[in-house]
């Protein structure tokens, strides 16, 4: 297997507020809106930077973050005295798939990429490529079958 170049590495953004650090990783991001329509006093398009941690309450940010479907958005609790709790995989896993071929996958991830070593990376939330088109493999970019489609959000109901 050859070395990831430094185009295919994951380019992780960190924002660390009080109680909470969020990261963001822009070729992952599908614009759900899930975020802006959650918190815009957290996550607002218009500002610089975009994302607030401190603008609402660590545990808010930590719930608008988990309706990420694409798992662009993710947090941690911020070092010391934990006010969140660290983002767990839903149990059972589940899987998704949408009409335009895009796959919604919640749960206790290990994806193992090419890009993230040979341990891989734990997820909880992705949308994985249906169609093999995409240019962010095994993640869906809307750049193959699904490009354009409307996102339909993912009920934790199914």
């Amino acid at each position: 297997m050859t070395e990831p170049t430094a185009e295919e590495q994951p380019r992780i953004k960190e924002y660390d507020g009080e109680g909470i650090t969020v990261t963001y990783e822009p070729r992952r991001c599908l614009h759900a809106a899930e975020c802006v329509r959650g918190l815009p006093a957290v996550f607002d398009l218009a500002e610089r930077p975009w994302v607030r941690p401190d603008g609402a309450a660590p545990d808010l940010v930590a719930e608008v973050i988990r309706r990420c479907p694409s798992g662009a958005l993710q947090y941690r609790p911020a070092p010391g005295p934990a006010e969140v709790p660290a983002e767990s995989g839903d149990v059972p896993t589940t899987v998704r798939r949408m009409p335009d071929g895009r796959l919604l996958v919640r749960g206790d991830l290990l994806v193992r990429d090419g890009r993230s070593g040979p341990e891989g990376r734990h997820e909880t939330r992705a949308v994985l490529c249906g169609c093999g088109a995409t240019g962010n493999q095994p993640y869906c970019d809307h750049s193959g079958a699904c490009a354009g489609a409307e996102f339909e959000p993912f009920a934790a109901d199914g």
